[in-house]
């Protein structure tokens, strides 16, 4: 089922705030089109957050920045989306430790068992994490479209209850 079929998280109107930071030296240089980050806002928007175009910019600092002005601007979740391979630039996990507060391993675990069992054997290459960074959720996505389109699939059934959660809600479901 794509990630339009699973459950929304609200109407536009009251829409939380969803904002996708993509890391990547040559996209930010204009030498490469940002094709997973486009992918990921167009898939929030189905999940019925509210979303700009990607932020794009190069690994390292500049990610730990765009994280940090997201958070500071209320956003309810960050997907961020390349720099967590073993490369020497892809430095986009120290970035997301140095904002959040609490690290949320499942997360990051389920979305590399996710593209293990998709058949990707490098998905448990990824050293992406995941974690809450006050009220917003941060979660790091590998940098390829297969990758975010997986990743909405995985992310579409427990976005709504866990940002729920962040913004006070109790509720368990059922």
């Amino acid at each position: 089922m794509g990630a339009a079929g699973r459950g929304r998280v609200s109407d536009v109107a009251d829409a939380p705030l969803a904002v996708v930071v993509t890391a990547s030296d040559r996209a930010a240089a204009g030498r490469y089109a940002d094709v997973s980050g486009a992918l990921l806002v167009d898939g929030l928007r189905a999940l019925g957050l509210r979303v700009d175009d990607a932020v794009v910019v190069p690994d390292g600092m500049p990610v730990e920045r765009a994280l940090r002005r997201a958070v500071a601007d209320g956003a309810a979740l960050v997907l961020t989306t390349g720099g967590t391979g073993l490369g020497p630039r892809d430095r986009t996990p120290e970035a997301t430790l140095a904002v959040v507060d609490r690290v949320v391993p499942g997360i990051a675990e389920a979305l590399r068992a996710d593209a293990v069992r998709r058949g990707v054997p490098a998905g448990v290459l990824s050293r992406g994490v995941a974690g809450v960074a006050g009220r917003t959720l941060v979660v790091n996505v590998a940098g390829s479209a297969g990758a975010a389109r997986d990743a909405l699939e995985v992310l579409g059934s427990v976005l709504p209850h866990a940002l729920s959660q962040l913004a006070g809600g109790g509720d368990h479901p059922a």
